[in-house]
């Protein structure tokens, strides 16, 4: 497996692949990587000649600072991981060799047609401006056949695949499934954060929303949205932030469960100071 640090040798290296008509598959990630990553990796060598991952803790989409100064880094321990299951290149660059000064400092611009306005958006304004810059400029030096995303970020996942129309990327993007711990917590690089008892009480978001699709048929849609974040709520150690039931492509906010065929329902709660993410689909 080889580790590339700087964006002239990636273009080089992906530059030969191309001429030897290989395609490639890609799996950006921030590292700290955990099995929900592996699959995509997995995945991704399954379907393509080559897999290229790229493990970067991308500052710009961090509208925290702490947020960015604690999120945990392991390069040694992701790179043995990805050997183990088959990735041929790692692309691990430092925030200078990604962005100039300026493309630090300032704030990218692209139109999400509402697409960040809600969920995360509201709560992380800049965050999916930040995802946007750094997916696109990735894009633009792997040129993937295919890239692969996990559906535990779904927001995210709408967002990338508004960029790839909206900036003609010709890249197949490819929605892989949430991969969950036994207790049914969605895996996470935060998840490290978490203490063995805060894990534990972590679960409790799963098992909720779980619970709620057996309701669907007899309960209005603001009454199991309220019913979910009061059940989260309950369990000491968990505060909800929001929980979204939304259109599963355009994410605008229901009002009633015959709005859309497609019907996802997304949820950030605390967990002490950790912030999770989890999402449950309806119809």
């Amino acid at each position: 497996m080889e580790i590339i640090t700087s964006k002239a040798a990636l273009t080089e290296r992906v530059n030969e692949l191309i001429a030897s008509k290989k395609n490639i598959g890609f799996v950006p990630t921030m590292g700290a990587l955990h099995n929900g990553h592996l699959q995509l990796v997995k995945r991704c060598v399954s379907e393509n000649d080559v897999c290229i991952v790229s493990v970067f803790v991308n500052p710009t989409q961090f509208n925290d600072k702490h947020d960015l100064e604690v999120y945990p880094r392991n390069i040694e321990a992701d790179a043995a991981k990805l050997e183990s299951v088959g990735c041929a290149i790692v692309f691990t660059p430092t925030p200078d060799e990604m962005y100039t000064k300026e493309e630090q400092e300032k704030v990218f611009e692209f139109d999400f047609a509402g697409l960040d306005k809600v969920m995360e958006g509201k709560f992380r304004p800049g965050h999916f401006n930040g995802v946007v810059q750094v997916v696109s400029k990735l894009f633009t030096l792997v040129r993937p056949t295919r890239a692969y995303f996990g559906e535990k970020d779904f927001q995210q996942l709408a967002i990338i695949r508004r960029m790839v129309d909206v900036m003609g990327f010709e890249i197949e993007i490819v929605g892989c499934p949430i991969v969950r711990e036994e207790s049914g917590l969605a895996l996470s690089s935060r998840n490290a954060l978490l203490s063995e008892e805060e894990r534990k009480t972590a679960a409790h978001i799963h098992a909720v929303l779980k619970e709620s699709v057996q309701f669907l048929s007899q309960t209005s849609l603001e009454e199991l949205r309220n019913a979910v974040v009061n059940a989260i709520d309950a369990k000491e150690g968990l505060r909800t932030e929001y929980f979204s039931i939304v259109d599963g492509k355009s994410l605008r906010e229901l009002d009633n469960w015959n709005q859309s065929e497609d019907i996802v329902g997304c949820i950030t709660v605390f967990c002490g100071k950790v912030r999770l993410i989890d999402n449950i689909r309806y119809k």
